[in-house]
Formats: structure tokens, sequence, C-alpha cells
């Protein structure tokens, strides 16, 4: 007889191999045939609702790891809490308008200037559908489950008309204003710029001590000169006066023959800069002696008026300020108190205009040289150096800004701060030093310059009269929205003034009935910023507040910012309950992924050769709030620990081959103490998934799941059991109890990882016996089984485990000093302490088959054990080669083997398996 055929050996058709780069595509095919999305949303509707609202990335190019690392951690949370009793519908989004679809187009040859704004604007809109498909496949090749066929998109008609609503609202408030002041400007962009378009690069700087003669010194000065320092020359054509501090003391410096104003707390380091051996302190006088002084423009000759302000600091130069209200905000704000016009001889694109005199022409870096050689020349520059700094640069261009006063639109975020800042003070921010970061980014900010001067972008729906004044009605926004939801925005750039308002608009300021439109477009923050009115408002299937905002950490200063600032100005309240915020994708060392440097990580790549779940099993892996490191070694690491979890189900699903759980199924209370110890360890796996999902802590879960699976299975439960599972017959008890675990663990645990290997939890799935649900999505999360006792059985175990853990380190000891072969070739034999025997005798499974080993003996106490034992905290152990011969079917070494005389190579356990098999077979 071929005793080999009587075991009970694993059969599944589960495969050993993922193959997910093939086997995924197929798997999301299926989820489309099947509309899983839509199955999903019907079985949970009428539950509470969790809203992730999606942060829009922009439509442009392939994606990158950093947003695979956004979108699948909203999988995550998506996927969990529509198993967790919750409604969460998912609406993917894009933001489409402005700067870089421009620049796309232009470097694929689009002549701008040949066409309409309309007729390049439908180019613009072509071109980021295509963007939108493109990236779309890409984001469902991760697996990530959404309302794919109806996301919202910041171009659609309906989105801008909402849009058009918010700025509408905002402007009934009073928070809209126009107003030449000035503004970041991007002459490479050729717009004005928001504080959240800003990114900060080291840029190599002039830096300047000028001196300007006193002109008029009002009886408290006569021939001395006011130094100031700037370290942009280019913005001395635009000063028009010098501020000094009204709290601060001066000093009059004699040097070289003549005598400076310094503020006396930098008198010392301004000498030691400007490298002067010799000068002596003539007298000091307080900064408000010195309001109204006027100085003499060394390149001009026209007056410098000497104002106060609070915004000078004895930080660096000389407190004595250039002051040109055309570049700068405090500049600015001071000049205005004064009187004083507004000057800014800088045009769009960067270049001095006529008003900058022999400089003319000049795009405002190169200005810097000839402007410092002429203060050279005229006697008034005092010392030329050069620094290196931190220098505000365009984040699209990565080019240098400037600051250049213009009429643009403003948000006034100074008439709600005090509402932003109690609704920050309202959100539940992960990590929480997220709190105070947008906290002190909003009490901070300035205005909001809102206004763009581009075309690629929704249209500030502002209208001017004939005598210039603004229209802003509720008539005219209404009407306009409405224009915009039925035909787009386009139509703005398509029609007149008069066809865009409404039928027999009138206004006083008009009296020949002739109106124009702003040309001006809304920055894109504004744009997706809206989303909360857009999306959350608009769409029947979500709600607003939504439950979370979930993006990289640079969206503080975006999205997160945006958001708030429109929401907060439109409702009074936050537009999210709560904000979580990751970290960006590096490469394996900690760098940034750069194309000249070749170390960016291509999830399309990493899908090719790994499968999406390997990528989802990274994103889970990782301390996601802080930045992440991603390489091939470390994908090949988490390859390894993919295997090993499916090993773990391949195992669970061979064993259970001949289970049925309806008649198989052993009750809790006729388990036996091993089994109902693992069901107690399963508990915790539950307990501990399911909390690291709900804290957004995904390693925990990743942890919890790896462990349970090498540590709990497959070291212990599932190497032991191997023994019952293969040995024993088919409907014996303890192998019906053995699968009764199984198929437990084997159900919660397909359950418990499906939001992060959504694919294999799927195909595990599908062989699961007995299972109803089409696929693992449409269920729930798994309860904590009833365990009597669980507690108890935890703590007796787990020492029973760590006695184990001895028994194998000396096997693994006789095995290498050739003893021994296998474990099952060994004899052990227990020198316990008394808390160790007593815990010994309180344990009823067979220990040979809990040790896998032939032969067990329990001796004296540990103080009796030989001197060859091997000696542990509570116990001694000796191993030695168990007596009797191989038992050809368990491989047990046995006396007994030979008693049967029908199978004399089995041992009498065996035989009498195997005599009842032949019985029932005959």
């Amino acid at each position: 007889m071929e005793y080999k055929q009587t075991l009970l050996m694993p059969k599944t058709e589960f495969p050993m191999r993922g193959n997910l780069p093939k086997r995924e595509p197929e798997m999301q095919k299926k989820w489309e045939e099947m509309s899983i999305y839509e199955k999903v949303q019907e079985r949970t509707k009428g539950r509470p609702f969790f809203v992730l609202h999606d942060g829009p990335p922009y439509a442009n190019g392939d994606i990158h790891m950093g947003h695979a690392l956004n979108k699948v951690l909203k999988d995550f949370i998506v996927r969990y809490k529509s198993m967790a009793g919750f409604h969460a519908p998912y609406v993917p989004g894009w933001d489409t308008h402005g700067l870089p679809i421009e620049t796309a187009l232009t470097k694929k040859g689009v002549k701008r200037k040949e066409m309409s704004i309309a007729e390049f604007r439908k180019l613009c809109e072509e071109y980021a559908w295509q963007q939108i498909d493109g990236q779309r496949e890409q984001f469902k090749a991760l697996g990530v489950r959404g309302d794919w066929e109806n996301p919202y998109v910041t171009l659609e008609p309906q989105y801008e008309a909402q849009q058009i609503r918010v700025f509408g609202e905002m402007a009934k408030k009073g928070y809209i204003y126009k107003g030449l002041k000035p503004v970041y400007w991007s002459p490479s962009s050729e717009s004005a710029l928001a504080e959240a378009e800003i990114e900060y690069q080291d840029k190599r700087s002039p830096s300047i001590y000028v001196a300007f003669d006193v002109k008029d010194g009002k009886g408290v000065l006569t021939d001395e000169k006011f130094v100031i320092w700037t370290t942009t020359p280019w913005t001395m054509p635009a000063n028009l006066g010098i501020s000094v501090h009204p709290a601060l003391e001066y000093s009059i410096v004699e040097a070289n023959g003549s005598k400076y104003v310094i503020a006396s707390d930098l008198v010392e380091s301004f000498t030691k800069e400007v490298e002067w051996d010799e000068y002596k302190v003539v007298r000091t006088l307080k900064g408000t002696e010195l309001e109204n002084i006027t100085a003499s423009h060394p390149l001009y000759g026209r007056d410098s008026l000497i104002m106060l302000g609070e915004h000078v600091t004895t930080d660096a130069g000389t407190g004595c300020v250039h002051t040109a209200p055309g570049h700068g905000e405090d500049d600015f704000i001071v000049s205005q108190k004064y009187g004083l016009e507004v000057l800014c001889p800088v045009d769009a694109k960067g270049v001095m205009t006529e008003e900058a005199g022999e400089f003319a022409g000049l795009f405002y870096d190169k200005a810097n040289k000839p402007i410092v050689d002429k203060l050279e020349e005229v006697g008034a520059l005092v010392k030329l150096s050069f620094i290196t700094h931190s220098y505000p640069h365009d984040w699209r261009t990565k080019k240098p800004t400037i600051f250049r006063a213009t009429a643009q639109w403003f948000a006034s975020i100074k008439d709600f701060r005090s509402e932003l800042l109690d609704a920050i003070k309202e959100t539940e921010w992960t990590p929480k030093w997220g709190e105070t970061r947008l906290h002190n980014m909003v009490r901070d900010r300035g205005d909001w310059c809102i206004s763009r001067q581009r075309a690629w972008g929704v249209p500030i729906p502002v209208f001017y009269a004939e005598n210039g004044d603004s229209i802003i009605t509720d008539e005219t926004i209404e009407h306009v929205s409405s224009l915009f939801r039925e035909h787009g925005s386009n139509v703005w750039f398509e029609r007149t003034a008069k066809e865009l308002l409404p039928e027999g608009f009138t206004h006083p300021g008009s009296p020949n009935g002739e109106f124009t439109k702003e040309q001006d477009i809304m920055d894109v923050w504004f744009d997706s910023g809206s989303s909360h009115q857009a999306v959350l408002e608009e769409r029947e299937d979500l709600v607003r507040p939504a439950d979370l905002y979930l993006e990289g950490s640079d969206q503080y200063r975006g999205w997160f910012n945006s958001s708030l600032s429109t929401a907060v100005a439109v409702t009074g309240k936050a537009p999210y309950k709560g904000v979580l915020s990751h970290g960006f994708a590096l490469d394996g060392q900690g760098r940034k992924m750069s194309k000249s440097i070749g170390n960016v990580v291509v999830p399309a790549k990493v899908m090719k050769q790994l499968g999406a779940d390997i990528l989802r099993l990274w994103v889970a892996s990782v301390d996601y709030q802080a930045d992440v490191r991603v390489s091939d070694e470390i994908l090949k690491q988490v390859a390894e620990v993919y295997r090993k979890i499916r090993n773990t189900f391949r195992f669970l699903l061979g064993n259970l081959a001949d289970f049925n759980p309806s008649e198989h199924r052993v009750e809790m209370e006729n388990l036996r103490e091993v089994d109902r110890y693992m069901m107690a360890k399963l508990n915790e796996l539950i307990k501990n998934v399911k909390a690291g999902y709900d804290n957004y802590e995904f390693a925990s879960v990743y942890q919890a799941v790896h462990n349970f699976c090498t540590i709990d299975m497959s070291s212990f439960y599932l190497d032991f059991a191997k023994d019952i599972l293969y040995i024993e017959e088919e409907s014996s008890h303890d192998r019906r109890a053995i699968q009764t675990v199984l198929y437990d663990s084997l159900v919660a645990l397909t359950k418990l990882v499906s939001p992060i290997l959504a694919h294999t939890a799927d195909e595990v799935w599908a062989h699961i016996p007995a299972v109803e649900e089409e696929s693992v999505q449409l269920t729930d999360m798994p309860e904590e089984f009833v365990v009597q006792g669980a507690e108890e059985l935890l703590t007796k175990w787990s020492s029973f485990l760590t006695l184990r853990d001895d028994v194998l380190k000396a096997l693994e000891v006789a095995r290498n000093e050739k003893v021994i072969g296998k474990s099952l070739t060994a004899k052990v034999t227990l020198y316990p302490s008394e808390t160790t025997k007593e815990l010994l005798s309180s344990i009823k499974e067979d220990l040979k088959q809990i040790f896998i080993v032939s032969d067990l003996e329990i001796a004296g106490n540990k103080d009796e054990a030989p001197e060859n034992a091997a000696r542990f905290d509570e116990v001694a152990i000796t191993v030695e080669k168990a007596e009797g011969e191989t038992c050809e079917r368990c491989w047990t070494v046995t006396k007994e083997v030979g008693e049967n005389k029908n199978h004399p190579t089995l041992c009498t356990r065996c035989a009498s398996i195997v005599g009842n098999m032949e019985i029932k077979e005959a």
C-alpha cells in the first residue's frame, strides 16, 4: 500500500506565485464588469457618511511616486470605512487650469499669439482631458476604487458655476476688493502669484550700501548722509523714501571726512562690514527726530522722504531702510501713510520702463550692474559685496520672483482671520503639528491676491461701468454662474460684456449703456479651494463638511489653506472635520527624486515588475507622515513580506479543501485549549488592525498582519498542526477543531488585509469555501470572537511559547552537533522549575506534537539536570536520539513500529488510522 496516498495533504488552486503584473489587470477588469464601486455604495447606503474629499492632482504628465503614495493612502481609508459601518463614497478629482498646461501647449508648437483667447482655451481644455484620461488609467491600475466615470474636474461647467457663486458670496460680504499694491510677481509667468505659489531657493545677489545726502535737515541735520542697505539694486530707481524706527537711537558717525546716520545698535557691525578702521560717533538722536527730513536720491536728485516705520529692525543693515512703495509690502504701507505715490518702473516681463531713465529696456536682474556702476560713479556707493540668500521663486517656472505694485483683486483675509483661526482649532489634525503650522500661516498671511494675468482659468466675474466703477451684484453673479453652468467659462471670452450681463441691465455709471469686463482670471488655488462648494455641496452623493482632507504636507500653504479661506468666508466653518498630511517620496538614500540623478522610482514600472499590491504594501509599511524612502531594494524586502503573507493564505486554503463550515465547524467550547488560544490571538489581531485603520496608522496594521502570519501562524500553530491536518482521519475532532480555527483566521485575515492588498484579498476570497459574497469588498470587517477566559489563555500560552522557544533552541544546538537530524528524530527531556512544572501539567494537549519531537520526558527539577543539559531561565533541557524505528507514514520515531502485523512499517497510531480507512473503503 502507498501510505503517502493516505495522507491528507493540502489541496488548493490558489497559486503559490502571485504573478501580480498579469493577474491584477484581470482583477481590475472583473471589478469594472461587476461595477464594484456602485455595488459597494448600494450595500452601504443608509449608513453614516464618511467622506474623504479628494484634493485634485494637476492634470499634466504621468503620475509619480508622490501621487501613488497619496492615492493609495486614500484608498486604504475609503475601503476600510466602507467595511467598518460607514457609507464612504470616493469621488476623484482633477485640477486643470493654470500655467503648466499653457506652457505644455507652447512647447508642442501652439502659436498662442496667432489665435483668440477662446480658441487657445479650447486647446487647453482638450489637452487637460487627454491628461486626465492617462492619469485615470494609472490610478485605476493602482487598485484605487472610486467613481472614476464621474470624477470632478475644475474645468467642468457645473464646477465653474459654483466657483463663481463662492466668489460672489465673498464679494457680497465685502471680502473681495481691487487695489494697487505690491504682490509677488513672476516675470517668467508674467502674472501675479499668491504666497502659496512661492517656494524659496538660494540666489546670489549683490549687497550694496548707498549714501543719500541730506537735502532738507529740518534744523536737525545739515550735511549728513543716510546710509541704506539693499540686495536688490534694481529697485533703486523706485526709491521714494527712507524708513527709520521711531523708538531706535541713531548715531551720527564721522568717517572719511563725511558724517553718516546709522542706527546705534548697528554701528559696530556696519563699520566692520564696510571696513572703516577709524570712525567716531559725534552725537545720537531718536528716530522720531528724523521724521519728514528729506534726502536727495543719488541717481535722480528727487526728494527721498524720511518716514517712521515699525517694520524697521536691527537684524542687519543700517536701521535706515530703502523704501520703494512699488516693490515691497512694508514700503507700500508706510508710504501710503505719508501720501507718497506708488512708483513701479518695471513692466510685466520684468523689464525696466521709461520711468527708470537710462536703465529703461533692461531686464531687472541685468539692471543691477549698471545701477551699481552709476552709484559708484556719482560717489554714492559705500560698499559692494555679494551674498547667497534664500529668495522667493515661482514654484512652477522655478525662476526668481519680484515684488511689483499692480492693480489686483484681493480676498481680504484680515476681515475674517479670527474665524479662520477658530476653524483651525476645531479641526482634528494628524499629525498634531499641522494645526500649529496652518495657524501660524493664517495668523501671519496678508490679503490673498486672487487675480492672475493668464488665459487658461476661470474669469473673475467683474464688469466695469463707463466711469470705471466695478460691478459685482447678486444679479450679475447669478447670471454669470448660470451662463457658465450652461456654456462653460469660455463664454466669457466669446461674448461682449453687454452680452454677458442680464438683459436690460443698467448702471448709473454707464449712462450710454456701455460696459467692459475684467480680463484677469482667478488664482488656481481659488479653483481647487472652491471644491467644498463645487463638489461636496453640488453632488448629491457627498456632504459638506468632509470628514477628511488628505494631502502632502506642502498643501498647508496650498489646498488646505485656500479651501479653509473660501469655506470660512462663505459658510463660517471649515470644509473639513479632519486633516491628515503625508511626507514626500524620496529615494533609498533619502534624496529627492530627480531625472538628472537617475534615482526616480516610477509607479508604472514598479507595477509592471512587481505588481500594484507590492506598491500598496510598501505604502502600508512606511511612516508616511514623515518623508518616505523607496528603492528597488526596499521594494524587494516588501515583496518578501508579501510572499510570506501569500504563503500563509495558501496554506490555510490548502488545508480547508475538505472543510464545510456549516457541517464541520467545532463550537468554541469544544475546541482544545491551544485552538482557543489561537482564537484569542486572532481577536488580538482583529482589535489591533482595526485600531490601526481607525487611527490611520497603517504601519501598525502591516506589522500586526506580518507578525500574525509569520510568528503566530507559521512558526507555531501551523507548524505543529501539520501532524494533525495531514496524518489524522479526515473527520477527527482535533483536525476539524484546527480547521475551524484556520477557517475563521482565513476569513478574518482576508477582510483585514483587503483595504491594503486589494487584489490579493479578492483573489483569496474567490477560493474560500462557503462564502456568499462575490467580493470581499462587499463584506464588513470581522468582529472579535467570544473566547471564554481569553486573558488567562493568552498569559498561560505566552509562558508556554517561551518554554517552546527554549526547546527549539536546544534542538537546534543538538542538530548542529549532529546528535539528531530532524526534530522528529529527537527525544527531549525537560528539567523544569516548579512554575514550569505546574504549567506543563496544566496543558492537556500532546506536548510531543507541539514540540514536534518523537519522545518527551519530564524529569526532576532544574537543579537535578545533568551537566550536558542546555540551561534556560525556567528549564534545563537534554536532547538525544529517540529510540525505535521511523514510522513510514508520520515520520515519528517510536518502539511501536512493527507492532501491527498488517502494517509493520507504521506506528500504532498510523496503523489504526489506515485500518479505519481500509474498513471504510471495504
